[in-house]
């Protein structure tokens, strides 16, 4: 297996071109005035913008179907074809195969709660919950138990 320098510096490029371009919309919600009353706007798109980049596989700055089921696989909700299908139709309104970075936006920014939003919104929620416990829990006694 031979290794190729210029494959990272050339993925690295087409991230870059990728964010550039993701950040060019987020401009346009900003200045969007049906959204100018959405509270903390612009660490909202930010987020929304990594988020969109972890998932996009084809980096053709879109989430097709195959996206799509590794971003819920990774979060723990395996769907089924169907289900995947029913929810890339609640974000699209059933016009496109692929989940646009707009279409996105709009979905999280909206006030309909969809499969897709609400599965991202409880994520987020349970990253935040503080530190989690390590290591092996305390031993406990049987006159411990209640």
């Amino acid at each position: 297996m031979s290794f190729d320098p210029q494959g990272g510096r050339a993925f690295g490029l087409l991230k870059a071109q990728q964010e550039e371009g993701l950040d060019s919309i987020n401009q346009e919600f900003l200045a969007d005035p049906k959204y100018r009353d959405e509270e903390d706007l612009d660490s909202k798109l930010e987020a929304f913008k990594k988020k969109y980049m972890e998932f996009d596989r084809n980096d053709r700055g879109d989430i097709d179907m195959m996206g799509l089921k590794r971003m819920l696989e990774k979060l723990g909700v395996a769907k089924t074809h169907l289900e995947l299908k029913k929810m890339m139709s609640e974000v699209t309104g059933g016009a496109t195969e692929t989940i646009s970075y707009k279409d996105f936006i709009r979905m999280m920014l909206g006030k309909r709660n969809g499969i897709l939003k609400l599965i991202l919104m409880y994520e987020g929620m349970a990253k935040d919950d503080g530190e989690k416990p390590s290591g092996p829990p305390p031993k406990k006694m049987i006159a411990d138990l209640p």
